[in-house]
This record gives C-alpha cells, sequence and structure tokens, in this order.
C-alpha cells in the first residue's frame, strides 16, 4: 500500500520501548505470569523473606486480664471491692473539716462573725471532706475534697 502521494504507510507505530530505545533482551526486574496465573498479581507467590526463620508452629497462650474501672468517689457511700480485704462493700463515710470549712470559716469572720457564728462551718457536714473507709477492715479507700 502507499499513500497518494507515493510514501509507503506503516503497519503500525513502534512499541513503547522500539519509541524510547530500551533494550528488550535485558531480563525483566518483575517475574511474568505463566499459563496458570493472572496478571493482576492474583495467585502470584511472593518470594520467601530472606534472613528471617520459618514461622514456628507453637501454640499461642493467652492470658486474659481484668480491668476494674476507677471508683470516683463523692459525698456518698460507694459500693465496690475493697482493695484491702477484697470483699464486696458499701464505704463508710466520716467527715473531716478541709479547706472549704476552713475558707468558710474565715469569710464568716471578715463579715464580722467573730462572737461563735464563724464555728459554724465545722458543724455542717456538706462543707467537710469525705474519707471513704470499709466497713470489714476499716482500711480507708478513697477520699473526696471539696476543695
Amino acid at each position: 500500500m502507499s499513500a497518494p502521494n507515493g510514501n509507503p504507510v506503516p503497519s503500525a507505530p513502534p512499541s513503547y520501548e522500539e519509541a524510547l530505545g530500551i533494550n528488550t533482551n535485558y531480563p525483566h526486574p518483575y517475574p511474568i505470569p505463566g499459563s496458570g496465573q493472572k496478571p493482576d498479581g492474583k495467585g502470584m507467590n511472593p518470594p520467601p523473606h530472606m534472613g528471617q526463620p520459618p514461622p514456628a508452629n507453637n501454640p499461642i497462650t493467652v492470658q486474659t486480664v481484668y480491668v476494674q474501672q476507677p471508683v470516683v468517689f463523692y459525698d456518698r457511700p460507694v459500693q465496690m471491692c475493697c482493695p484491702s480485704c477484697n470483699q464486696m462493700i458499701v464505704t463508710r463515710l466520716s467527715y473531716d473539716s478541709g479547706a472549704l470549712t476552713w475558707l468558710s470559716c474565715g469569710g464568716l469572720c471578715l463579715l464580722g462573725c467573730v462572737a461563735g457564728c464563724c464555728l459554724i462551718p465545722f458543724c455542717i457536714d456538706a462543707l467537710k471532706d469525705v474519707d471513704h473507709t470499709c466497713p470489714k477492715c476499716s482500711a480507708l479507700v478513697g477520699s473526696y475534697k471539696r476543695l
């Protein structure tokens, strides 16, 4: 076949390797899939890792760890497991004067309540810190500070 101007028309364009001048006799860096393998990579065996021992057939031991949620202490009794005697308990409360009690006393003194009225905060449990103790072993298990 020839073109109308007399030049012959090529049958197909050059391949990518021919156009770039790549040596087609050089070995391929990746294996070419055989007849039983798909070219998308499925069914191809990956090369073994060098320097790593083969996987051992040792049984895997599993250890179950139970994590107890932290107990938050307020001014109410709490049901919990005592860390000292490992018994389920409801904590016993005891009230101690803390920072809020002393600040309330000082504030009342500044307002002029110096004739004994400034001692009222020491009689009010809602202004005191709370200690939680175990009723069975009397161990201190937690505290709640007002300030």
